[in-house]
């Protein structure tokens, strides 16, 4: 049994891989690696995705992302899926040592907390760290005050963590630039609208505007 788990967790990094290099080379000029990697496993699985909506990339029929995760927030509190009952969830897949994308990204996700006004109070918004070694309760505490009070910061640990991004399917790894002391991480930015279910309802390209994002929790809260 052990042997076949194996197998099968190899064939799939192996389809997984090669999807992604196939969307590398076919992506369209100036389109995300992200949005062609989930163009190119939309038409794996057998759909093609649809044109982009106002509100953000409409899911393929057949494509679910999101789901059950178990992870530990700035406070110290465990955190799941469920603490979506009744809300909308703003989800961002980062880490706190990011130099730029991460903190353009929640910058956006916080003006659309703004421009929501008292309606804000529906949407809980979470960044979920993909640099547990570094991203302890404490460092996301100070990070996330940063940007938004309501902004929760999630870590766990490796095993956690990589769950969670499976869910989502979110692609990280560790890169040492050269010269640099230190790591980054390399990872796909989408912020990701999810259900009261925990399901992802609408993705978000980098840089999307906060006024758009709002529009979309907006036209998904009339369907709560």
């Amino acid at each position: 049994m052990l042997k076949l788990i194996r197998i099968f967790a190899f064939l799939l990094i192996a389809i997984l891989g090669g999807l992604w290099g196939l969307a590398w080379y076919v992506r369209a000029p100036g389109e995300a690696m992200g949005d062609a990697f989930l163009r190119q496993l939309a038409q794996f699985g057998g759909a093609d995705m649809p044109a982009p909506s106002a509100g953000g990339v409409q899911l393929p029929q057949g494509i679910a992302l999101g789901g059950a995760f178990s992870l530990q927030d700035h406070t110290g509190q465990r955190v799941t899926e469920r603490a979506f009952a009744g809300k909308l969830g703003l989800i961002y897949f980062g880490f706190t040592y990011c130099p730029d994308v991460c903190p353009t990204e929640l910058g956006l996700m916080a003006s659309a907390l703004d421009l929501l006004g008292p309606d804000s109070a529906r949407v809980l918004p979470m960044l979920i760290t993909i640099d547990p070694a570094r991203d302890t309760p404490e460092a996301l505490a100070d990070y996330v005050s940063r940007f938004h009070p309501a902004l929760i910061g999630l870590t766990g640990t490796d095993e956690e963590i990589a769950a969670a991004a499976r869910a989502f399917r979110v692609y990280y790894r560790k890169v040492h630039p050269p010269g640099a002391s230190d790591y980054l991480m390399d990872h796909s930015s989408f912020i990701y609208l999810v259900g009261p279910d925990g399901k992802v309802r609408q993705l978000f390209r980098p840089n999307t505007p906060p006024e758009t994002i709002a529009a979309a929790i907006k036209g998904q809260m009339r369907q709560l």
